[in-house]
């Protein structure tokens, strides 16, 4: 198992995209099999997030200084999810938005995930080595073991 920061943030994204399609087409009363799908996009995502504003950002921010403006909006995006994340926790999947703000919440994240992907992790390898990135990931790892599962209230930064 590799232990690169970013190949480590990929495999979370592939797992997210998979749980936000099969939630996209459950059909539109299978309320059972959507908050089954929405309860493991809300620990996937709660942990990714955790990980990420806990070790990924601030400790490339260090490294990488000219890449602190990615870095803080990420933080934002995050916080946008946080609160959608609170908010579906403490919905219904029968409640009338349910659907529409997990919508809103997948398409937020799928757009997060393209500018990470596409944008942010090739500036982060060019200004990172492979030793560095596999250090971030092995303590990306012994986060993951203690990081929260459920959303708390969101955080201002």
């Amino acid at each position: 198992m590799s232990t690169d920061a970013i190949v480590l943030l990929r495999e979370d994204h592939e797992a997210l995209r998979t749980l936000f399609r099969d939630f996209e087409k459950a059909g539109p009363t299978a309320y059972k099999t959507k908050k089954q799908l929405i309860e493991q996009i809300i620990e996937l995502l709660t942990v990714h997030t955790y990980i990420e504003n806990e070790c990924m950002y601030p400790e490339v921010r260090e490294l990488a200084p000219g890449l602190e403006q990615d870095i803080l909006e990420s933080f934002e995006e995050h916080h946008i999810a946080e609160v959608l994340i609170a908010e579906l926790a403490a919905m219904n999947p029968e409640d009338e938005r349910f659907a529409a703000k997990a919508t809103v919440l997948i398409d937020n994240v799928d757009q997060h995930i393209d500018e990470e992907e596409n944008e942010w992790f090739p500036k982060v390898r060019e200004h990172l080595g492979r030793k560095q990135l596999q250090e971030i990931g092995a303590r990306m790892l012994e986060l993951r073991v203690k990081a929260p599962k459920s959303p708390a209230q969101p955080s201002a930064r």
